[in-house]
């Protein structure tokens, strides 16, 4: 009911124009779906694939429709699925099929492996009577191969000279990332020549003519980098949509944040944020919680806007968080950022059943295994979407785009505030200890009062009040483990459903104490009235 309220609010404060902008995705949250592992035909064996065959399993965009509940339950306002476009269909190749979608033959025809014409425009509008939004993968960079010489005939750009000649990429070389070939001698991906003239204007006319024809609502770009990127305002601005690219990189700011802005895409991967949110929450590892804050400071001074960057913990292209680290714990306060900090929240599909696949292919896993079962991750990423759409549906802009300020760090974690939010995270992992604490002083006068949104995991400590004490202090103690602390301003809830009888009665409690403590005031005052009259009645008898 609660979650049900939240989406109804978001619908009538988010407008609803499909095709939408990044002001309108800035309140989304995604959840990533490869289409053939998501879910089967009723009646398909469940025991078939395995992700080691690289092989189809299929999933069709019939099957997501038919199985979006999961998804909508979760409170997800949005999906990105992987590339609808005509893929290579020949003999096996050295890494199997491209069951992904990332193999590219003739980007304006649909692949068929996934269904029709009217199977996607199901799938649309089965999405957008929910008032969801649907992101597809695009892949306009290069066409897949099997050589370095193929035949361009089956392509939409039919000739070598759409093409740059083959050369292996030098890796740091700039010129040589975005006009070389991906891929290796087995799979070659020939490389477009995106500056052409003809080769823009192909581009431009088929992705305007392909939003439109499917109201499609944002689009993620595949191998964003390898394209110079003064081709990406003019092919995003003939889509018309929200264009989030991929920018594959590390820790580093610098090379990512330049694909964003009016001269480049609306937003890109968070990569140097995921990177940092690993070094200091996986466990083992470094535990280097300073280069989250580091990251954070780095990016509000280099990425045009980092409220509408994709926040993500794991993705087609990296190992599974659990691939890495044992602990449910890590995993949870290092989601908890991605959620309630800057930025658009990912989740990527079996994310929230622990999948622990390492690199491709064993990263894309089929989902149907898991039996779509309400974990503890998926009770918690749907805690953590509930309170972030009721926020978003309430203040908008007043939230989503408040900055998030660090406001205390140390080895065991950290705490941030993002306007009437306070969240404190730890990486000390799932066993308690005595004596850890994290000590927050928010700037809040004494006495103000929090309730914690989400059970941070522990299946407990949903609604607890919190009230900070002298200076404004909040202090986490970590002796039953390392719970994420998701805090709002309890006047932030007045208007939800979230925590209603908690919040409800501490006004009423408020309420009263302030009338109590009036009434007192006014007794005291009437009192020395009384008296100072009384004085003067009395000396002037004496």
């Amino acid at each position: 009911m609660h979650l049900s309220w939240t989406l109804a609010i978001l619908h009538l404060i988010i407008p609803q124009i499909f095709a939408a902008t990044a002001e309108q995705w800035r309140g989304r949250s995604l959840y990533q779906i490869i289409t053939d592992r998501y879910a089967l035909p009723t009646g398909s064996d469940l025991n078939a694939c395995d992700p080691g065959n690289q092989d189809y399993c299929g999933g069709t965009w019939n099957t997501i429709r038919e199985n979006l509940d999961y998804i909508h339950n979760a409170g997800f306002t949005a999906i990105w699925i992987s590339p609808v476009n005509q893929n290579y269909d020949g003999p096996r190749t050295a890494y199997g099929y491209p069951y992904h979608g990332y193999w590219m033959a003739d980007i304006t025809q649909l692949n068929d492996k996934f269904g029709t014409s009217d199977d996607l425009h199901a799938l649309v509008d089965a999405l957008h009577e929910r008032q969801m939004y649907i992101m597809v993968d695009i892949v306009v960079n290069n066409v897949m191969a099997t050589s370095t010489t193929p035949d361009y005939s089956s392509y939409l750009f039919k000739d070598a000279s759409y093409y740059h000649p083959y050369c292996p990429i030098e890796w740091g070389n700039t010129t040589s990332e975005q006009d070389c070939w991906l891929g290796d001698q087995n799979v070659t991906l020939p490389d477009i020549d995106t500056g052409k003239q003809e080769v823009i204007d192909t581009y431009n006319t088929w992705i305007a003519k392909f939003v439109q024809e499917y109201q499609i609502d944002g689009l993620r770009i595949d191998a964003a980098k390898h394209v110079d990127v003064s081709f990406w305002p003019k092919f995003c601005g003939s889509a018309g949509v929200f264009c989030m690219g991929e920018v594959f990189g590390d820790a580093n700011v610098d090379p990512v944040a330049a694909y964003q802005g009016p001269n480049a895409l609306d937003s890109v991967l968070n990569y140097p944020m995921y990177t940092a949110l690993k070094d200091a929450f996986s466990i083992p590892g470094d535990l280097n919680i300073s280069q989250v804050a580091d990251v954070l400071e780095q990016s509000k001074a280099k990425f045009q806007d980092t409220t509408v960057l994709g926040n993500f913990l794991e993705n087609h292209d990296v190992p599974r968080w659990h691939s890495h680290t044992v602990d449910p714990q890590a995993m949870y306060n290092a989601m908890t950022w991605t959620f309630m900090a800057d930025g658009i929240p990912i989740v990527y599909a079996g994310q929230e059943q622990y999948f622990s696949g390492a690199a491709d292919p064993y990263n894309r896993e089929p989902l149907w295994p898991s039996g779509y079962t309400n974990t503890t991750a998926y009770t918690y990423i749907s805690e953590l979407n509930t309170a972030r759409n009721y926020l978003v549906a309430e203040l908008n802009e007043t939230w989503t785009k408040a900055p998030t300020e660090i406001l205390t760090q140390s080895q065991y974690g950290l705490a941030f505030e993002k306007g009437p939010v306070v969240v404190i995270l730890t990486n000390i992992g799932s066993p308690g200890r005595n004596g850890t604490n994290i000590a927050v002083q928010t700037g809040y006068p004494a006495e103000t009062v929090f309730f914690a949104v989400t059970s941070g995991g522990f299946g407990d400590g949903k609604c607890r009040q919190w009230v900070t004490g002298s200076g404004g202090h909040i202090d986490v103690q970590y002796v039953n483990g390392g719970r994420p602390v998701v805090l709002v301003r309890g006047d932030a809830l007045e208007n939800s459903t979230i925590c209603g009888e908690e919040v409800k009665y501490a006004i009423i409690h408020k309420t009263e104490l302030n009338s109590g403590m009036s009434m007192f005031k006014s007794s005291a005052w009437g009192i020395m009235v009384v008296v100072y009259l009384l004085s003067l009645y009395l000396t002037e008898w004496w």
